[in-house]
């Protein structure tokens, strides 16, 4: 009779030592579970970060060289010649397309420039660039203060998993 006491006794506290076992498994599956939810949104949040620098780098890039090719083209009172259009321009079609003017060829082109006021527009055509600029400059940063924003997310989703860990 005392052993059927005992088992008896014995099965509930086995039951309930194995019931706190799977608790606690379970409570660190749902852990688990949780830090890779955050561990995957904040590793999404670095790409999409990477990404938008790689494109606002990219536009920097973009800015630099056109400033560049800017730069290269002719001065205000400079002639335009034959060879100097070749340069500034891959084709015939893409100089005539650019100046809106129709000719045979480069030499045609270059007299043709040479008879309008074209540097009398460079002025205006400053002021559009640097409107240009200004605006993509903007552009830039208001992308910059984006990436900050999802800077600070990552920070607050590392912090919340750094206390959720301690």
């Amino acid at each position: 009779m005392s052993d059927d006491l005992n088992s008896i006794h014995a099965t509930p506290v086995t039951s309930a030592l194995g019931d706190r076992i799977r608790n606690l498994t379970s409570q660190l599956r749902q852990e688990r579970n949780v830090q890779i939810k955050a561990t995957s949104r904040i590793l999404g949040a670095a790409a999409q970060m990477a990404i938008n620098h790689d494109r606002l780098i990219d536009q920097v890039v973009e800015m630099v060289e056109e400033d560049l090719e800017q730069q290269n083209q002719f001065q205000p009172g400079e002639p335009y010649t034959s060879d100097r259009l070749k340069h500034q321009f891959k084709s015939l079609k893409d100089a005539k397309a650019h100046f809106n003017l129709k000719a045979s060829s480069w030499d045609a082109l270059a007299a043709k420039l040479n008879a309008t006021s074209a540097p009398a527009k460079s002025p205006s055509k400053n002021v559009i660039s640097q409107d240009i600029v200004a605006q993509r400059l903007d552009a830039i940063e208001q992308d910059l203060q984006i990436l900050r924003g999802d800077m600070n997310q990552v920070l607050h989703s590392l912090a919340l998993l750094i206390q959720k860990l301690s």
